[in-house]
């Protein structure tokens, strides 16, 4: 290619198409899982339903699996603002309540696709390991815990291993919740919320 065929693009311009891009094949990943099925889903789906050149798509993901990554890290993203406006607003036992439902409910939103058209029971997906995102929802989570007990109206427990609890319920009831028909998020909240705060009743001095 010679010099003249080279369009340069002015650094900000280019700064946007990579956000474009990146967020057209997270759209265009959300649908394709969501109407194929994880295991049947392939990256050339993905790229078609883009409409970008597979070598864009391979500047930024080399594999399906990097792009349900990325869409998990894209939800802990979104969802952390939504869980931090709960902060401080009320009791302990309210702030927990008013996490799980917004949780499951962000959850169910996001899945919706996948909720209605995989069949009942069929397992969701997980992602392995922390991404800076996770790691800022459990942040909020821990600071929250945090400033419930600095201001009396939290358990006096530890609060990183609390918080750590916390989203480990919630992940894994959410999980269930999404396999059933139909998806009830106040039945899940119920358990979810009843499990973490009778847990922390049941906790003995030698555990705090």
């Amino acid at each position: 290619m010679s010099s003249a065929s080279v369009v340069y693009l002015p650094s900000g311009k280019r700064e946007q198409t990579k956000v474009q891009n990146r967020q057209s094949i997270l759209d265009a990943a959300r649908e394709v899982f969501g109407e194929l099925g994880y295991e049947q889903a392939t990256v050339r789906d993905i790229i078609r339903r883009t409409g970008l050149a597979a070598g864009t798509f391979y500047n930024y993901y080399r594999s399906k699996e990097e792009v349900f990554a990325a869409l998990a890290d894209d939800g802990a993203r979104r969802f952390a603002p939504i869980l931090k406006s709960l902060r401080g607003r009320g009791e302990f036992e309210g702030f927990v309540r008013e996490a799980i439902v917004a949780y499951f409910t962000f959850m169910a939103d996001e899945h919706a696709a996948w909720v209605a058209l995989r069949p009942a029971g069929e397992p969701n997906l997980t992602v392995q390991g922390e991404t800076p995102e996770m790691a800022a929802v459990f942040g909020e989570v821990k600071g929250a815990i945090e400033d419930a007990i600095a201001r009396g109206h939290g358990p006096a427990v530890d609060a990183e291993f609390l918080a750590a609890a916390c989203i480990g319920v919630a992940r894994e009831v959410c999980d269930k919740m999404l396999m059933r028909r139909p998806v009830d998020i106040n039945k899940a909240a119920d358990f979810a919320v009843a499990m973490i705060l009778n847990g922390i009743q049941g906790l003995h001095e030698g555990a705090l």
